[in-house]
């Protein structure tokens, strides 16, 4: 994960009496802004892996249920963010450069592959997302000279496609049947850990690559023209609401799909007014994780659903959340002091995602979520004190700081 070290911020009477000053603590503004976002997204993460369960009910639970994969779709986005960051952001790198800097990015993938698989084999209960991350910096890299449009247009049409695809491809495995289902069974080794990477596992290639690619759209976009944050505010809620809304409208109104998404979660019902019911997945986990044997599960828009209306409705909510960040610590310089301890997990993500799952091996946990709220609060707390404590001595994360210089081996490229 690339992060920003926070700079020192301009004092507000400096900027005042010198425009080049104010300007550049803008520009300040807008990277933490990316680094609260990334911080954000973590915590999230937090709230779904040892927060309570969202099934409980009440304000607690619903704050808990909007965490689910949502925090990893907006961990995604920045995942894109980060590659055009690597590889040249207004400006893509060309030449040795460009080689050196397509070199780091792989060595960060590979990195990424091992210690995520390093840390699956642990046995952690938490489905670590890892290893996926370093597939998506190899497929996305040859898109790293793109502009925004052909990016966006490209997440759009990724995220239109590929999970059908994901759909065909994941049900001839499940089915046993001839073409890909046989080849999937006869495969093993590295085939059978590409088939879970690609189509299978939890956070599978084919239905994340959007966010990636999104991010990597909003990277290339003049983030300090307060048009281009708005036109992007404006876009995010059009696609969240397409995405979820549509969700539920195609669930009370497509003939036959509450009985068929019935069928899908093993539910003996057809619907429900609960939030437990299989009619909440127009935006909620809480009914479980269907089977992929009807095609009514691809109306559903629950965020691990890896559905293309989920895909939709968790990248708008990603960009309201990004553009609220970058805003805020853009324009406030008081709310930049006061959201610091989110920040300064942002800048050091890997580290922090790294030490929690470590943490709840180390704690026993197995019963994920469900844990007592205090709990997700120290886990908050610990990590937040740990970040603040370090940034003031070091620009980056141990875990960063060490991936860092195992980059450096890039330079020798020619």
């Amino acid at each position: 994960m690339h992060q920003t070290p926070v700079p020192a911020e301009v004092p507000a009477p400096q900027s005042a009496m010198y425009p080049a000053a104010a300007a550049r603590a803008r520009g300040v503004g807008r990277l933490v802004g990316v680094d609260l976002a990334r911080g954000l997204a973590v915590f999230g993460m937090f709230a779904a892996h040892v927060g309570p369960d969202p099934s409980e009910g009440g304000i607690t639970g619903f704050l808990m249920e909007l965490s689910h994969g949502r925090a990893s779709a907006l961990f995604a986005l920045l995942a894109g963010f980060s590659v055009i960051l690597m590889t040249g952001r207004r400006t893509p790198k060309t030449g040795r450069e460009g080689r050196q800097a397509v070199a780091k990015v792989l060595i960060r993938a590979a990195i990424l592959l091992v210690l995520g698989t390093l840390l699956t084999k642990t046995g952690t209960p938490i489905e670590v997302i890892l290893a996926f991350y370093g597939l998506y910096f190899v497929l996305v890299l040859p898109l790293y000279r793109l502009g925004a449009g052909r990016l966006a247009a490209i997440a759009v049409g990724t995220a239109l496609v590929l999970p059908q695809v994901r759909f065909m491809v994941e049900w001839a495995i499940e089915s046993g049947g001839p073409g890909v289902g046989s080849w999937a069974a006869g495969m093993g080794g590295p085939g059978a850990v590409l088939v879970d990477l690609l189509f299978t596992g939890s956070y599978p290639a084919l239905s994340w690559l959007p966010f990636v690619i999104a991010g990597m759209a909003v990277a290339r976009l003049d983030l300090a023209s307060t048009a281009v944050r708005l036109r992007l505010a404006l876009t995010g809620a059009a696609v969240a609401v397409l995405g979820y809304g549509g969700s539920w409208l195609a669930l009370h109104l497509v003939p036959g799909a509450a009985g068929g998404l019935a069928e899908a979660y093993g539910s003996g019902g057809e619907s429900g007014t609960g939030t437990g019911s299989v009619m909440s997945a127009w935006w909620s986990d809480i009914a479980g994780d269907p089977t992929t044997d009807t095609p009514a599960w691809l109306l559903t828009a629950s965020p691990h659903s890896e559905t293309t209306l989920s895909i939709l409705g968790n990248t708008g909510v990603a960009l309201l959340v990004l553009i609220a960040c970058i805003t805020a610590c853009d324009r406030l310089v008081s709310f930049r002091r006061l959201a610091r301890p989110v920040i300064a997990v942002g800048t050091m993500s890997l580290t922090v995602y790294v030490f929690h799952i470590v943490a709840i091996n180390l704690l026993g946990m197995e019963e994920l979520p469900g844990e007592p709220l205090l709990l997700l609060i120290v886990f908050i707390v610990v990590s937040a004190l740990f970040a603040v404590s370090w940034s003031r001595h070091f620009s980056r994360g141990p875990l960063e700081s060490l991936l860092n210089s195992a980059t450096r081996i890039a330079r020798h490229v020619k």
